[in-house]
C-alpha cells in the first residue's frame, strides 16, 4: 500500500526561486517500489552535458526547507541538483508515514543516483551527493557503498546510529541505557499495535522556547517553528513516529568509509553541538585508509549547527563548488 501523489502546484518553499534556474518536480522510485518526489534545479544558462547532484536532509526536514536551498543555490552554479523527500516523508509515499531506516534511506540516495544518470542532459560520470545534517550520515554511507558517486558532501552530520544507539555526546554509551531504550521502545510498539496507530514523538518546541532548554534545542526551534516552517515538515510538527527508533538503535553504520576512493568532504561549525559527529566521520574515513588525498574536513569558525542549514553567510557554497568541480572528471 502506498500514500497516493498529491504534489503541491504553487512554490511553497521557505525560500525565493531564483531567477537564474529553472524548477519543476520529478519523480523517481527506490528499489524497495516507493515513489520519491523531488524539486528539480536547472542553470537556466549552461552547454553540454551538466554535473548532476542529489541532495537531502536534514532528518526530518522536507525538501521545501533547506535541501532544497542548496539545490537551488548548487544550481546557480551550474549543476543540474534534485532535492527529494525520503521515503515515508513530505511528498514522497510510502505507509506507515514518519518512518525511517538506515537501509532505505541509504537507498534512496542510490535511487536518486539511478534517476540522474538516466537523464540525457547529464554527465553519467559526473554525479555528487549532498546530505545535510542525519543525512549527511547517510551520505557518507551511501558513499561507502556506490562507487558512482564521484563527489560527497557532508554537512552539519550526524551519525543517527551513534546518537540513537549512545545519545547526545555519548552520555548514554552503556548497556543498561540501551536496555531502558529498547524496553521503551518494545513498550511502544505494543501500544502502538493496540490502538492501530503510530504515536508520534512531537517535534521541535513551540516558540518562545523555555529559557533552561539547551542551546542546540532552542536552535532547531527557531528554525523548524520558526523562520523555516514547513507544514509538511516533521520537525516543524509532530515528528516521527516512537518505534521509528528501532532499527538505528541497534545497527552498525558508517562501516568500511576508509575503504571510499571518490571524493568527500565534511563540513561542520566548530560551535556546532554536533561537530563530534563529523570530526569522528573524518578520522574514521581516512583511519588506514589509502585514499586519503580527495579527503577534506573542513572546519567553520563559530558556526553554530542551522548556521549550515540557511545562513548564506556561512554556508561555504564557493567551496563546495570548488570541490564538486574538481573531483567530477
Amino acid at each position: 500500500m502506498s500514500k497516493e501523489l498529491n504534489l503541491t502546484k504553487e512554490w511553497d518553499k521557505t525560500f525565493d526561486l531564483s531567477e537564474k534556474v529553472n524548477h519543476k518536480k520529478v519523480i523517481f522510485k527506490n528499489h524497495f517500489g516507493i515513489t520519491l518526489v523531488a524539486d528539480m534545479y536547472e542553470p537556466k544558462e549552461h552547454e553540454g552535458l551538466l554535473s548532476a547532484i542529489a541532495v537531502s536532509g536534514p532528518y526530518g526536514a522536507v525538501k521545501e526547507q533547506c535541501s532544497g536551498l542548496y539545490a537551488m543555490k548548487m544550481a546557480e552554479r551550474g549543476f543540474l541538483t534534485i532535492a527529494f523527500d525520503p521515503s515515508y516523508t513530505g511528498e514522497s509515499t510510502g505507509i506507515p508515514r514518519y518512518m525511517s531506516s538506515p537501509d532505505i534511506n541509504t537507498e534512496d540516495f542510490m535511487a536518486s543516483v539511478d534517476y540522474l544518470r538516466s537523464l540525457e542532459n547529464v554527465d553519467k560520470e559526473k554525479i555528487g551527493i549532498i546530505g545535510i545534517c542525519g543525512w549527511g550520515g547517510i551520505a557518507l554511507n551511501t558513499a561507502a557503498i556506490d562507487p558512482r558517486i564521484k563527489a560527497t558532501i557532508s554537512s552539519t552530520m550526524y551519525d543517527m546510529t551513534r546518537v540513537s544507539a549512545n545519545g547526545y555526546f555519548d552520555e548514554a554509551d552503556n548497556e543498561e541505557a540501551r536496555y531502558k531504550m529498547r524496553v521503551a521502545i518494545s513498550c511502544q510498539r505494543d501500544e502502538d499495535y493496540k490502538t492501530g496507530e503510530y504515536k508520534l514523538a512531537g517535534g521541535c518546541l513551540e516558540l518562545p522556547v523555555p529559557e533552561d532548554a539547551p542551546f542546540f534545542v532552542k536552535d532547531y526551534s527557531e528554525y523548524y517553528k520558526g523562520r523555516c516552517y514547513h507544514k509538511r515538515s516533521l520537525n516543524s510538527n509532530g515528528g516521527w513516529a516512537i518505534q521509528n527508533n528501532t532499527s538505528w538503535l541497534n545497527a552498525k553504520f558508517l562501516q568500511y568509509t576508509n575503504e571510499i576512493r571518490n571524493a568527500v568532504m565534511i563540513v561542520h561549525g566548530d560551535k556546532a553541538h554536533s561537530y563530534y559527529f563529523g570530526k569522528t566521520a573524518y578520522e574514521n574515513m581516512i583511519k588506514n585508509s589509502k585514499f586519503t588525498d580527495n579527503k577534506k574536513f573542513l572546519s567553520l569558525p563559530n558556526a553554530v549547527h542551522t548556521d549550515l542549514y540557511d545562513n548564506l553567510d556561512v554556508i561555504p557554497f564557493d567551496e563546495m563548488e570548488k570541490f564538486m568541480n574538481e573531483n567530477m572528471k
